[in-house]
């Protein structure tokens, strides 16, 4: 098995969801259960030279879609696949350059129920919460709930 570190995880996206490389997205750490990814702006500029809101919106769910991936790499797990069942989008402000997207952990409570559930029914749901940030100014905030299946 593959270790899990940034570059592992910029394999898997741009190979499985393939959108990502068009993105230009790239794995910037996966440290203290918090991953980063970044997406340059020229890449997924509009026609109001801001970030157009669908890349802004993929990025806050490959945030979380990358976190559970990475989590359940390191736990072992390697028999299911994850896919977003339902998200919350706010977008505060415009992103007007290259932004950095989020999600940290949801808690060891939530993640020991969440493998508990997996385990026992072969499907869990985990809710999730990312945000990206331009010039350290949020730009989108995201709560998303994934699931898990065999």
């Amino acid at each position: 098995m593959a270790q899990a570190t940034p570059r592992y995880l910029e394999a898997i996206l741009h190979h499985d969801i393939p959108l990502t490389r068009a993105m230009g997205l790239r794995v910037l750490s996966w440290e203290d259960r918090q991953l980063r990814l970044g997406i340059p702006l020229a890449a997924n500029i509009n026609h109001k030279s801001s970030m157009f809101g669908g890349s802004l919106y993929c990025a806050a769910v490959l945030a979380g879609w990358g976190w559970l991936h990475m989590r359940l790499h390191e736990a072992g797990i390697n028999d299911g696949h994850i896919v977003i069942q339902q998200g919350a989008v706010d977008y505060p402000v415009p992103a007007l350059g290259d932004v950095v997207s989020e999600c940290s952990d949801p808690g060891d409570a939530a993640w020991e129920k969440f493998l508990k559930v997996y385990q026992r029914h072969g499907r869990a749901r985990l809710n999730l919460q990312s945000r990206v940030l331009c010039d350290n100014q949020e730009v989108v905030s995201f709560s998303g709930q994934y699931v898990l299946h065999r």
